[in-house]
């Protein structure tokens, strides 16, 4: 597991909180109601680029300034808030940045990409296949190729996992985290807070049921690439582990849970109904999992994250009107 001291953890806050205000959570009655447990949501729909993936490039960035190694162009692969989190951290260095994204990605979330700056570059069918050629243009450009996961992207999303622990009293903090795993660095940053903290809330990783790579690495003990088949959850479309987060992963998560698209439309129709709040697939996901599970934790304390907030209007409308997109190959 990652560990931060003191000093690296205030290095963070103060890369983050230069740029943007922590962001809320609130104990939403209606969601309690619907679970049968207290459910605290963290909003980092709230952030600039509607996500949490911003705070890692924020601190990606700071630490390379602080090393003299900042590059004179990056270039990463996304399915979208990996994307906008190194355009929006680079835009504020005035270092350009190209983006590689799969064909087809959300047509909204390229455009939020490219107002930030960003150089669009479509290739392949899948996040895989972006990231491959990302690897090449990297070195033909000659430019600072910045990974899906690193140490100093974590640092920064650990920031919005301590803001949420450390808003409880002592004793109070949730029994369950609900943490949705992409690449790791959101569930690894989890487990860095807890740790800060010294609170002992159980974390729960919550994959997509099409793409279980984790899932099943979990449960194997090493590491199984699995085919990536989610029409919603584009966030948590990850076909192959990162060995780094998934060593951390099996370290530290007391569970790693499955849900489905269907699962996840649902849970974004009842956040938008509950809290008037838009999740992305991805960023609905935390919910899903407390939904499913609500038999388990009936009665306790539930945290969840709403960690995105990037759908596109078409695609939002279709769910809301009670549809579940069908997976294209």
């Amino acid at each position: 597991m990652h560990t931060y001291t003191l000093s690296e953890v205030q290095t963070a806050q103060h890369a983050v909180y230069a740029a943007m205000p922590p962001t809320p959570q609130y104990a939403w009655p209606q969601l309690g109601a619907r679970v049968g447990a207290q459910v605290w949501v963290k909003h980092e729909n709230h952030t600039p680029v509607g996500a949490f993936k911003i705070r890692g490039g924020l601190t990606y960035m700071a630490a390379l300034k602080a090393a003299g190694q900042m590059p004179a162009g990056f270039i990463a692969a996304t399915r979208g808030n990996h994307g906008q989190s190194i355009a929006f951290a680079a835009s504020q260095h005035n270092v350009p940045t190209t983006i590689v994204v799969p064909a087809g990605n959300a047509r909204e979330k390229n455009a939020a990409m490219q107002a930030l700056g960003a150089q669009l570059v479509e290739y392949g069918d899948d996040f895989q296949a972006a990231r491959s050629h990302a690897k090449l243009l990297a070195i033909s450009h000659n430019l600072h190729s910045v990974p899906s996961y690193h140490r100093d992207l974590v640092s920064g999303v650990m920031t919005y996992w301590l803001e949420f622990f450390e808003s409880f009293k002592d004793g109070a903090a949730p029994d369950v985290v609900f943490v949705p795993i992409g690449q790791g660095s959101g569930f690894c940053a989890a487990a860095a807070a807890r740790a800060h903290c010294k609170v002992s809330t159980q974390l729960v990783g919550v994959v997509s049921a099409h793409a279980t790579c984790y899932l099943d690495s979990y449960r194997a003990g090493h590491a199984i690439s699995a085919p990536s088949r989610t029409a919603l959850a584009d966030g948590l479309a990850c076909s192959v582990p990162d060995a780094e987060s998934l060593a951390i992963i099996m370290d530290q998560a007391d569970d790693v849970i499955a849900v489905s698209d269907d699962e996840v439309a649902h849970a974004m129709r009842v956040l938008f109904a509950d809290t008037h709040n838009v999740a992305e697939g991805a960023g609905a996901a935390s919910m899903a999992a407390a939904i499913q599970q609500r038999d388990k934790w009936a009665g306790q304390r539930v945290g969840v994250t709403l960690c995105g907030g990037n759908v596109d209007s078409a695609m939002f409308a279709h769910v809301l009107a009670g549809h579940t997109p069908a997976f294209v190959s």
